[in-house]
């Protein structure tokens, strides 16, 4: 498994921000509804960055995804480390928020 902390450049306008910012939701609805990724969310604390958690056969397979999002690859930074879930809980879904 993945998680990946996506952070948008600074640099890019708030127009081109949000012109690109529905293209990139459905990049990840995409690959939500395919079991790729699961679960997503921004920062509380930080505008223009979130995780991503994901489970994909390879690093190769997650470049490629990764390749997809409407803001790569240079109006993003993609921090992706791998990590081995060694304990999950039942009741992940009651931290979701609506």
């Amino acid at each position: 498994m993945y998680i990946i902390n996506i952070t948008v450049n600074a640099e890019i306008s708030a127009e081109q921000h949000e012109s690109l910012f529905p293209q990139h939701a459905a990049w990840f609805k995409k690959y939500f509804d395919a079991g790729k990724f699961v679960m997503i969310g921004p920062y509380a604390d930080r505008e223009r960055a979130g995780i991503i958690i994901a489970s994909t056969e390879s690093h190769s397979e997650l470049e490629t995804i990764l390749s997809e999002d409407s803001y790569y690859p240079d109006l993003a930074n993609y921090e992706i480390r791998e990590f081995i879930p060694k304990m999950i809980s039942s009741d992940l879904e009651k931290f979701q928020l609506a």
